[in-house]
């Protein structure tokens, strides 16, 4: 809201509901602190693809070709462009991207229960990683007025996708930050229409519309009273309000060919995946939107947000059990889009000179048993788990860690969570301007600054 009066020269805008993402501090305040520490938000963005339900090491990038079957992968295994190295043959796009690619064979999640806890959990503080990035960087671009902090989910994409399911976890949960920095949910928490222009009802669209016209008259009353009151930063935050944002969802005004390159609906048609498994809904979601949730995610970061979460519903569960396919097919229906989606938003980037910064961060929230069960799934294991990463400045192109002999555990030195959330912030932030900033409680000053980040990236 605006507030005006007597004092109305000494005002500020306030940004809340307004800027989709609302906001704690006003803009002007932001902009300000921006201002005086002007190396703190480095120009780079997040996209955390989430791989709920646990994918197994053993049949993406820790094949284990040379053990025997029952243990090594199910799927086979595929060369890559790193010499000696193989992926799990589900994956040969990014196979041929490996060079450009960070593998973590050491990571470790710590439990093997469905949560979302590498992106969601104590290591954030029970915060989505990018509130904790919010509430350094401000919960609105200052630019293009887009949030900071935003998490796709298939229905940002497709109306007719099945809502998320929360049963493990809240990917929007702010924790103890406040509403104020939770991301952005378009088409869940606030949803979109088909042709990504905001939906609102009725009433909060009159309500939208005559703000706006508030906004014009201040604008009108501050240059006839005298606007030269009114700071610099206060007319960026006017000017940002004033803007649009909604072309940033709208995917349709992507080059035809790029939309093609994203494309996996075709790779995992409904009719072909077997009614016999419950999850057979989510398989055809996952299908149906990954590679639209990757170019979009992509898009929001070219114009302003700071940290992505991009998830399909619950697939990488691969137990061979009454909910979920084993392993062969599983990886037909998850592992195929993944990589096409996947290897279409590193080609992208990189075509865009955005390989600096845009880092790509993908793993789920455990891996799978070594063993191959008795029905060919893999059950939960908590012990080790698959770990990519690309771009953002860090030192790719190499294979982080090791595994046992059979892929269960860590050879040495596991990387762990908190890692992964120190590697990440360190990307985003100068973190040695985070620990003199005024305002931070010593809980997130500990949670930001205090982990290690993988030394191997840096």
């Amino acid at each position: 809201m605006i507030e005006f009066g007597d004092k109305s020269r000494r005002s500020f805008l306030r940004v809340g509901t307004l800027g989709m993402g609302g906001a704690a501090l006003s803009l002007p305040q932001f902009l300000t602190a921006k201002a005086l520490h002007p190396g703190l938000v480095k120009d780079r963005s997040v996209v955390f693809l989430f791989m709920h339900g646990g994918p197994s090491q053993t049949e993406t990038f820790d094949p284990k070709m040379d053990q025997p079957s029952g243990i090594r992968s199910a799927t086979g295994e595929v060369r890559t462009s790193l010499p000696g190295v193989t992926f799990g043959a589900t994956f040969p796009r990014l196979a041929s991207l490996a060079h450009k690619l960070a593998i973590v064979r050491s990571f470790t999640t710590g439990t093997g229960a469905h949560d979302i806890k590498p992106i969601v959990g104590k290591n954030s503080l029970g915060a989505n990683i990018g509130s904790l990035y919010a509430r350094v960087a401000g919960t609105n671009d200052p630019a293009s007025g887009l949030p900071r902090n935003i998490a796709l989910y298939p229905k940002a994409v497709d109306p007719e996708a099945m809502s998320m399911i929360k049963t493990f976890g809240d990917f929007a949960s702010p924790g103890p930050l406040g509403s104020a920095y939770a991301p952005y949910e378009p088409g869940e928490g606030a949803t979109m229409q088909a042709d990504m222009t905001l939906k609102l009802e009725r009433n909060r669209f009159d309500e939208r519309r005559l703000l706006l016209h508030d906004l014009d008259s201040a604008r009108r009353r501050l240059d006839e009273t005298g606007a030269a009151g009114m700071s610099g930063f206060q007319g960026q935050a006017f000017d940002m309000i004033l803007g649009g944002i909604a072309e940033a969802f709208d995917v349709s005004k992507e080059d035809p060919r790029t939309l093609a390159r994203y494309d996996t609906a075709s790779l995992v048609h409904p009719d072909k995946i077997r009614k016999v498994w419950k999850n057979h809904e989510r398989y055809r979601d996952h299908g149906q939107t990954i590679g639209k949730l990757m170019l979009l995610a992509r898009r929001l970061c070219e114009r302003g947000a700071g940290f992505v979460t991009v998830t399909t519903n619950f697939v990488w569960d691969m137990h061979a059990d009454a909910n979920n396919a084993t392993v062969t097919e599983g990886m037909e229906y998850v592992g195929a889009p993944f990589d096409h989606a996947v290897s279409a938003f590193i080609e992208d980037v990189e075509a865009r000179g955005l390989g600096e910064k845009i880092l790509l961060v993908c793993c789920g929230e455990m891996g799978r048993d070594p063993v191959i069960n008795a029905k060919g799934g893999r059950d939960h294991w908590g012990n080790l788990a698959p770990l990519l990463l690309y771009g953002g400045g860090l030192k790719t192109g190499q294979i982080i860690g090791r595994s046992d002999r059979r892929g269960g555990e860590p050879d040495a030195s596991p990387v762990l969570m908190e890692n992964l959330t120190a590697t990440i912030l360190h990307s985003l932030l100068d973190l040695n301007e985070v620990r003199v900033m005024e305002g931070l409680s010593n809980e997130i000053l500990t949670a930001m600054t205090s982990p290690m980040p993988i030394r191997e990236l840096l």
